[in-house]
């Protein structure tokens, strides 16, 4: 059992907030509604398929309206993931799962900008509906990643190969499958009361996918390894994502066997790995603040484990103390080894966030080791990152397309930086699209919203297309970062 800290949670929560601020300027404050607003704007640009009426991004038009015909089934609609027209089922899945633990845990407080985050939660869903729709198959990715990345076109004129893969009994894929009945589950969750009939073939479906995940055990990677890899590879293994799947069905369903399924197979699928990772890939962070959440209330005391695993997730990322696999830089990012670094920044600052509401609603803290972290120290980590993503960093810069006056105009992204189809009705061939990439002028199309992988831990940034590490944005940043805004939209205070 830890000591108790001589050191008081007020004098805790001083010492970090003088580490976080004293090598960057902070800035009056944000708008935070404004930027709520753009954040879920960004999805819409990312769209596939028919676009609604309601389309806000009028330089997008309908695009790969024939994906899947080739499989002979309709996998129209979706998200490409990122800067390219590729879409890959894994990260969409946990997009979309994102999107719902933002409407679940910080819905309230988005005022009117909750209707368009359901929104988006339902363009996920309905596509994701589409990839389960045969029982024992579940598509995970359609486009050719190596032809998509050859080319530098806006993704109405697509020509490359809109190849179908999927996952089935004889070629498993537990990692992307048990992701998919996280999204399924939690979304099932948002539209419970809103509306009835689709949340239960939501939970239905999400109990499917995730009874042939369980089933048919094995990393979608081997299976598919030449069209997933190097791209969206399971680095990490099945195992958090078959976790993170029963986690949100007992979330969603209440029902005892996917309790008694977590507490059984607690040790065996490894919950308290890696404990400060979370992301597409990773999920164990994520399960342990989840699932904490039951215990903080007083109602699952099985799952005591849980809550000492994010305990020690917590400690792990607090400047001052965190493990060596997490750095923070003079001007106070987060920063982990990977690419895109701001898929962990707004990751592992939504965990901090909703933990520290479930702490506070419990009236606890977190111990770590000879010192206290209280809820507000949490909400106060959580808010620096996002103040440095809209502008307070030492560049003064804001990472968000179209936020502030300051932002990247050169991002790594097809469709933002090829003329539209209005400005340009001509197609653009494949190559035609390199002069645009290699341009050094601004993208035309502004793609509202979007949050680029952002600096490196020297706060360098530069505005460049080839620098995709950096410029490109992808759907598994903003998706965190919709209930962080949610929240602090109407939280603006550091307490």
């Amino acid at each position: 059992m830890a000591r108790k800290s001589l050191i008081s949670p007020a004098t805790l929560s001083l010492f970090f907030l003088v580490v976080l601020l004293s090598s960057s300027a902070v800035h009056a404050g944000h708008d935070y509604r404004d930027a709520l607003r753009k954040s879920i704007m960004f999805f819409e640009g990312q769209r596939s398929g028919k676009l609604p009426p309601d389309q806000r991004l009028k330089w997008r038009r309908d695009s790969a309206l024939r994906d899947g015909s080739s499989a002979g089934v309709d996998l129209s609609g979706g998200y490409y993931d990122a800067g390219d027209n590729v879409k890959f089922g894994f990260p969409m899945a946990f997009t979309t799962t994102m999107l719902s633990w933002s409407v679940i845990d910080f819905g309230r407080t988005m005022g009117p900008e909750l209707q368009n985050a359901l929104k988006a939660v339902r363009w996920g869903t309905d596509y994701l509906l589409k990839a389960t729709a045969i029982p024992g198959v579940v598509f995970v990715q359609v486009g050719d990643a190596y032809s998509d990345h050859n080319c530098w076109e806006r993704p109405e004129d697509m020509d490359t190969l809109r190849s179908v893969y999927k996952i089935d009994r004889a070629h498993p894929g537990s990692d992307v499958a048990g992701e998919t009945a996280a999204a399924l589950a939690a979304a099932s969750i948002v539209f419970r009361k809103r509306d009835p009939a689709y949340s239960r073939r939501l939970l239905d479906r999400a109990t499917r996918v995730f009874a042939f995940a369980n089933r048919y055990r094995g990393a979608y990677s081997g299976s598919l390894y030449h069209a997933v890899c190097p791209f969206y590879c399971d680095f990490n293994g099945y195992q958090d994502e078959l976790l993170w799947g029963a986690a949100w069905l007992h979330k969603a369903s209440r029902k005892r066997v996917y309790r008694e399924y977590i507490v059984k197979n607690e040790v065996v699928l490894r919950a308290g790995d890696t404990i400060n990772e979370f992301g597409w890939d990773n999920k164990h962070a994520g399960i342990n603040v989840l699932i904490s959440k039951e215990v903080l209330m007083g109602k699952a005391e099985y799952f005591e484990s849980f809550k000492q695993n994010a305990d020690e997730f917590i400690c792990s990322i607090l400047p001052g103390i965190s493990h060596p696999q997490v750095q923070y830089s003079r001007g106070g990012l987060l920063v982990k080894t990977g690419g895109s670094n701001m898929q962990h920044v707004t990751s592992l600052s939504f965990l901090l966030l909703a933990y520290s509401n479930y702490l506070s609603h419990a009236r606890k803290v977190v111990p770590c080791g000879e010192l206290t972290a209280s809820p507000s120290l949490l909400r106060q980590v959580a808010k620096r990152q996002v103040d440095y993503i809209l502008g307070d960093n030492p560049l003064g810069m804001s990472y968000m397309v179209g936020y502030g006056q300051r932002f990247p105009r050169r991002i790594h992204h097809r469709g933002s930086s090829v003329p539209s189809v209005s400005a340009h009705p001509a197609r653009i061939g494949c190559k035609e699209g390199s002069r645009y990439f290699l341009s050094p002028n601004p993208n035309p199309n502004l793609l509202v919203g979007a949050v680029v992988g952002g600096p490196n831990v020297t706060d360098a940034f530069p505005d460049s297309r080839p620098f995709f590490v950096q410029s490109e944005p992808t759907t598994y940043i903003n998706a965190p970062l919709v209930g962080l805004l949610g929240y602090f939209s109407t939280h603006s205070s550091w307490r």
